[in-house]
């Protein structure tokens, strides 16, 4: 397919929810080329040789450690990957930088002060910098002479990010900002030579951006915080005395600080998800392995199917998520390169093509972190008792999953983005929801088509994910018309909603990948994958009749909900499967190969 097609035919961020998706237009995982897997290894490679022998010395971050890591990782060029050849990277395309975050996604605190570093620390200033300060800075953060990090949260201002209360004066002279207030939570805090921070620059109402450098002076640091997980990551609270920032380093335009920090906290949102599947692959190894050695009853412990079902749940869902996640950065890419095509300066365009995808960003970062507690909850119970032994990997994997879902702004906030982003697209006339909508309302009050549709491999399943998006818009639809204005004020509607729509997403782009792989493999080599989607879809559709249901039973009631209840039954509905056959062979496939294989 020629790039013009395929832009033709791309569907905008959200549009998921009322079009269809042609299989040979989404990217998967199975079609890596051999660079990328070149970089991939020499990502796991670092993880094997500097990282993984180390991580108890990392988690008590022993003196200039995590300095030493980040400096051989950017001799290697892995602080590098997306940024231009001009400024010393290697200027590699979206989805290879998401590869490997996914490898590196496996390296506990180190991985938090990678992405930190090479995400939130030099993507503002690559994207919004002007041409000195991206000459100026982003060569030496690319080869980790300086380390950065990125100054938003503050003790009042959280997910509330805009109501920060950090200031920035100009001196008399014109020449300086002065800076004063309080950052927490910073990530590289404690060894950073370069902070983004986000301040009001006298009584603006919006945040205003600066690149602050530590030798200014007026930065004081409070003691590394103790933490639940990610013991070795840097972090600390910040404090901005004086200090002087001279005024060219103001970050784009002033009050432009909030736009720059939602935008980075699209890409973040996409980048978390990247590492927590390759988390998630690195702990379902590690189970199997443990499962293979571990010998009760005269046999290894993974000859039992209560431990089967367990590691083949694990693999389901890492794999969905993973066909989500790449799904959405092919997008992106798709989106961006469009955008440059049309004449658009390369750093706007990737923006842009980010921020066409911030829905898909929010489902993506609740759906991954998710995914990895549930993976290394069930990691730590296929370990049994040496899973809660600090001398096992397991407890390190389950603490330092948990800052997953609050990272990049909590699972409930980006639960009612979701919804709310598409409702003000479909408001702004972007996305048209009411009209399929509507069209659903209708067909409730018709007779089921009992019709014998024509049957292929996936005929079943496409079926079922019309029905799933038809069953969102009948919830979604009727909520908006009867709760209107006050919709947003019913939060546990709307995080039924982002649950439905959550699953829905990760369904059809689960589907569409076994699709791809087996128009690419035939059937025969896809058994495993084909039962992982069969799994997969039919637990789905009990979880998204789940969320309908508590969300029509909350604001409807008479005939109005008996019709509704009725309606979602039949969106929901799927044939019988023997999900225990097909989980024994997913787990047999896992168990054989002794790693995560898919």
């Amino acid at each position: 397919m020629t790039t013009i097609t395929k832009t033709m035919n791309a569907l905008k961020g959200g549009e998921f929810l009322i079009k269809e998706t042609d299989a040979n237009d989404i990217f998967i995982s199975e079609e890596w080329n051999e660079e990328q897997l070149m970089i991939a290894k020499t990502c796991h490679d670092f993880l094997a040789q500097n990282v993984w022998p180390n991580l108890d010395r990392i988690d008590a971050q022993e003196e200039g450690l995590m300095v030493d890591l980040l400096n051989k990782a950017g001799e290697l060029g892995l602080l590098g990957i997306s940024v231009p050849e001009e400024f010393g990277g290697f200027g590699k395309d979206f989805i290879t930088s998401m590869l490997v975050t996914e490898v590196l996604g496996a390296g506990h605190s180190f991985a938090v002060a990678i992405s930190a570093h090479t995400g939130i620390g030099i993507l503002p200033i690559l994207y919004y910098g002007n041409a000195e300060q991206k000459a100026k800075y982003i060569p030496k953060l690319a080869s980790a002479e300086w380390k950065a990090c990125y100054c938003l949260t503050e003790p009042s201002a959280g997910s509330d990010a805009n109501s920060g209360k950090t200031k920035a004066v100009l001196t008399p002279d014109g020449k300086h900002y002065i800076l004063n207030g309080q950052k927490m939570w910073i990530t590289n805090g404690g060894f950073a030579d370069i902070f983004t921070v986000f301040a009001k620059i006298d009584n603006d109402e919006n945040l205003s951006a600066f690149i602050v450098e530590k030798n200014y002076g007026g930065i004081t640091l409070n003691p590394e915080e103790h933490k639940m997980g990610i013991k070795g990551s840097s972090t600390r609270q910040v404090f901005f005395n004086d200090c002087k920032v001279p005024v060219e380093n103001l970050l784009s335009d002033r009050q432009n600080g909030f736009k720059i920090a939602v935008n980075i906290l699209n890409l973040g949102r996409v980048k978390l998800a990247g590492a927590c599947i390759g988390g998630s692959k690195e702990i379902i190894t590690q189970s199997v392995k443990y499962a293979n050695e571990r010998q009760q009853f005269g046999r290894p412990i993974s000859k039992y199917g209560a431990i089967r079902h367990k590691i083949a749940e694990q693999a389901i869902r890492t794999y969905a998520t993973e066909a989500a996640t790449y799904r959405a950065s092919q997008n992106i890419e798709d989106a961006t390169n469009a955008l440059i095509a049309g004449g658009m300066d390369e750093a706007k365009a990737k923006l842009k093509g980010t921020e066409q995808f911030a829905v898909e960003a929010a489902i993506l970062k609740v759906h991954a972190s998710e995914v990895l507690d549930y993976v290394s909850d069930e990691g730590v119970q296929i370990y049994g008792g040496m899973g809660y032994s600090a001398e096992a990997p397991m407890d390190r994997a389950y603490r330092d999953s948990r800052i997953n879902r609050i990272f990049e702004g909590t699972n409930e906030i980006n639960r009612m983005l979701t919804v709310d982003m598409m409702l003000k697209r479909a408001m702004k006339g972007e996305l048209d929801l009411m009209g399929p909508a509507q069209k659903v309302a209708g067909e409730l009050m018709s007779i089921p088509d009992f019709g014998a549709d024509e049957k292929s491999l996936f005929s079943d399943e496409k079926k079922y994910i019309t029905n799933f998006k038809k069953a969102i818009l009948m919830v979604a639809g009727s909520a908006v018309q009867k709760l209107m204005a006050n919709l947003a004020k019913e939060q546990e509607i709307l995080m039924n909603l982002a649950d439905m729509i959550i699953e829905l997403y990760v369904c059809e782009s689960l589907q569409l990948r076994v699709e791809k792989l087996v128009g690419k493999r035939g059937e025969e080599a896809c058994k495993e994958q084909l039962d992982i989607m069969r799994v997969y879809l039919n637990d789905a559709a009990d979880r998204i009749h789940k969320s309908g249901k508590e969300a029509i039973n909350s604001y409807t009631d008479g005939d109005e909900q008996r019709i509704m209840l009725m309606g979602l039954k039949r969106f929901t509905k799927t044939a019988p499967i023997n999900s225990t056959a097909a989980r024994r062979s997913i787990a047999a496939k896992l168990i054989s190969e002794n790693k995560y294989c898919y």
